[in-house]
């Protein structure tokens, strides 16, 4: 192997050779390429093997096949057309058929014919056939080793096509651009940034960096790797840019959301050079509007789209319906859904993952609410189709049913997943851990984590953050020190999941460690939800100083979480005056949330403070935060049942209180102590005073008292609420599971809360108001 270092390929355990042993200003060989309007261009002497007669006319593959059959005189040419109708056929047994009827007439020698063989090979998804001929081939010109790189990226096996050009090298061989463009194919396909920067280099020696293609390979390689600064330099140095040159630019940029007005530039100076535009670029242009949530300039390109002609275009029409969905018109997102009459599983991925995103930017819960079960909904008619889901779409699906703790669903969707086989998939494997652990069910997620064949950082991360939700810290704190032993490095989000399991458990030296470790080792900067766990630690065991001094040490500033969470601390261990200092540096962020209000207002009509409740109710009217809206869901055969606060509104609803005031009276006699909280209106009277008084049927109440009625003995009844539970509800719930004998689940805007024996798996932290 050549001694003197030109790149090293990572991965691949080989150098590739210097350059240096090639005369430096050697012109590189031209390329013959391998379609079909090149595939029948031969020297007379390539054709008959050194005879000198004319070549003969290319052959269709009827009149091909007919003269095999015949056992007429078989010249190399008369296999093109048939190996071409391998390639278009994708029929790998007629490949093999032409290859041993080459080998029985000797025509397997020549070169051109069987350069020819290992492209449709590859083409046909057989590389260790292609191989296999490659390596029985006396010669081998610079088509044929190329036809072997650009095959093994084709077939996702782009390592072996670095190894393949440290041979190509190694030998002497010189590439030609096209070579080299499929190196660079390969390299992004590797995700090998260090060598297709050194092919670059090879390229810019060469003098063929300026070469169309080549320049768009460059623009894929930087672009594909984040280093759109890099993809740009390549970009303005092609002299002749095509629509590909274009269409790789703008949609590197509508894929970063810093790079918008760029991919908006680039389009308008791509339509004065006088490039006329493709599906691909209209559709990342719409992309770009989406991400730019710009209804008015997505209809200026939809009419453009109309004005070319490509309005009818799937990938056009996927894009506008999204843009559609992301600016919350799903009414219109759908009538195009309808008119389509070719959609494919993009067409209905883009529909599912529209739905999911819009919940988290929904007016409200149960708008967002609503725009689950439509994706629901769609999925159970993707599934009745002839389309079937794919891996993205079980992975948004999986979302929704986490957003909407849907666990029947989920469940049904799991089966889904093992029918298909895609089962195997590291994202959907996420995903079904995220859902069940989301929905209450650790030991289902545990299990499905368990039974992953390869595990990602985002998987291992879900797994930590669902063991400390569900208040099993030191599996929690296990499972990171198994994922630092796996080799996985932690990220910040990772690091949130740790401290927060210490928290739960008050953990103060294993926090401590972490936090250093953190800095330290990963050289992670703290971010404000690191400060808010090491706090929230401290604040759980009552050592109020410590916390207060720990922000002081640390010297961040806390955000409206962290002062209402040591607001609700402080109240609970009885240190009203450190409280009230908490609540006044509260009032001063002018909190946006009506939740932090009513917290104030409990804690300060509690203490007769009447002065501050009526300070906090007039920010109330000057910040228009609203009035806090109590709402519940739960979901019993399929069918899910909405609560509001007093809601009497179900057919049950005589039943449900009943049932209530009995669970109370039987709760007060085992303990129970009902809290006194200030209620903010759920109408839009701003005058309504706020009284103390103790609010027996709050939503999450009605909807547990409905899972009690309607579920069978010792089932978990799993209830969602939109906004943090209060802590009456909190303490009556934990005596309502050791008297029903029940496990019961509620999730609320904070966090999860896992019912049972009497006890909450939140360590009694979890309700604030």
């Amino acid at each position: 192997m050549t001694s003197i270092p030109f790149v090293a390929v990572s991965g691949a355990a080989a150098a590739i050779p210097a350059v240096v042993a090639v005369p430096s200003r050697k012109p590189l060989p031209s390329f013959v390429g391998l379609d079909k309007g090149s595939s029948y261009q031969r020297s007379t002497q390539g054709l008959d093997n050194g005879r000198s007669e004319s070549p003969p006319r290319p052959l269709d593959a009827e009149e091909a096949m007919s003269m095999l059959k015949d056992a007429q005189t078989v010249q190399s040419a008369m296999y093109v057309p048939l190996l071409h109708h391998c390639i278009k056929t994708g029929s790998l047994s007629t490949a093999k058929a032409l290859h041993a009827h080459m080998v029985k007439n000797g025509t397997n020698a020549d070169m051109f014919v069987a350069t020819s063989l290992v492209n449709v090979y590859m083409r046909c998804g057989a590389s260790h056939d292609a191989r296999s001929l490659f390596d029985e081939m006396p010669e081998k010109n610079v088509v044929t080793w190329t036809a072997l790189i650009t095959g093994y990226t084709l077939n996702s096996e782009p390592v072996l096509a670095l190894h393949v050009f440290v041979e190509m090298l190694e030998l002497g061989r010189y590439p030609s651009h096209y070579t080299l463009g499929g190196m660079l194919n390969a390299c992004s396909a590797a995700h090998d940034i260090d060598v297709g920067k050194q092919v670059h280099g090879y390229a810019i020696k060469y003098e063929t960096d300026t070469i169309t293609s080549m320049g768009n390979s460059l623009c894929r390689l930087y672009t594909k790797s984040g280093d759109l600064e890099s993809g740009m330099k390549a970009f303005k140095r092609i002299p002749d840019k095509n629509v590909i040159t274009w269409t790789t630019m703008i949609s590197a940029c509508a894929e970063d959301e810093n790079r918008i007005e760029l991919g908006f530039r680039l389009f308008l100076d791509m339509l004065e050079e006088g490039v006329m535009p493709n599906e691909y670029t209209l559709t990342s242009v719409m992309s770009l509007c989406g991400a730019k949530l710009d209804m008015n300039l997505g209809k200026q390109v939809q009419a453009f789209c109309v004005k070319i002609g490509c309005e009818a275009n799937l990938p056009v029409k996927n894009s506008t319906m999204y843009l559609y969905l992301r600016k919350g018109e799903t009414d219109e997102a759908m009538r195009l859904f309808e008119e389509m009459e070719d959609s494919s599983i993009i067409t209905w991925n883009a529909m599912i993952a529209g739905y999911a995103q819009i919940m988290d930017s929904a007016k409200d819960d149960l708008h967002a609410r609503s725009r689950g079960f439509l994706a629901l909904k769609l999925f159970r008619d993707l599934v009745r189709s002839a389309t079937k889901p794919d891996l993205f779409t079980f992975s948004s699906i999986l979302s929704v049913c986490s957003a909407m703790m849907a666990l029947e669903q989920g469940e049904q969707i799991h089966a889904q997943t093992i029918k298909t086989g895609s089962l195997s998939d590291v994202v959907v494997n996420s995903a079904l851990v995220n859902m069940y652990s989301k929905c209450g069910c650790i030991e289902y997620a545990t299990k499905a984590f368990v039974e992953m064949p390869t595990r990602t950082l985002v998987t291992w991360t879900s797994m930590i953050s669902g063991y400390s939700q569900h208040g099993r810290s030191q599996d929690a704190l296990q499972l990171f020190e198994d994922m630092i032993l796996a080799g996985a490095k932690p990220n910040e989000i990772t690091f949130v999941s740790v401290l927060s399991a210490c928290s739960y458990a008050g953990l103060v030296k294993e926090a401590e460690r972490y936090f250093d470790m953190m800095q330290n080792v990963y050289h992670i900067e703290p971010l404000v939800d690191h400060y808010g766990c090491m706090v929230d630690m401290f604040v759980r065991l009552g050592r109020l100083d410590d916390a207060f001094s720990f922000i002081e040490r640390t010297g961040f500033e806390p955000n409206e979480a962290i002062w209402s969470s040591l607001v609700a601390g402080c109240r609970s261990h009885g240190n009203m005056e450190l409280a009230f200092y908490a609540a006044d540096r509260l009032l001063e962020l002018k909190p946006k949330v009506i939740e932090t209000y009513v917290l104030l207002l409990n804690m300060y009509i509690s203490t007769s403070r009447w002065r501050d409740v009526a300070r906090v109710r007039k920010l109330i009217k000057h910040e228009d935060v609203g009035v806090l809206r109590d709402r519940s869901w739960i979901t019993i055969r399929d069918k899910v049942h909405f609560f509001r606060a007093e809601d009497r509104t179900h057919p049950r609803a005589t039943e449900l209180y009943q049932l209530l005031e009995n669970l109370l009276e039987k709760a007060k006699a085992v303990g129970y102590e009902p809290y006194q909280n200030a209620e903010l209106s759920d109408s839009q009277d701003d005058d309504k005073p706020a009284a103390g008084s103790s609010l027996k049927h709050h939503s999450e109440r009605l909807a547990v008292a409905l899972g009690l009625l309607e579920t069978p003995p010792g089932a978990t009844v799993r209830v969602t609420k939109n906004i943090t539970m209060c802590r009456d509800c909190h303490s009556s719930i934990k005596f309502f599971s050791l008297l029903a004998n029940r496990e019961i689940v509620v999730r609320d805007s904070k966090r999860l809360h896992k019912f049972k024996d009497g006890r909450c798996s939140c360590g009694d932290f979890g309700a604030l108001l």
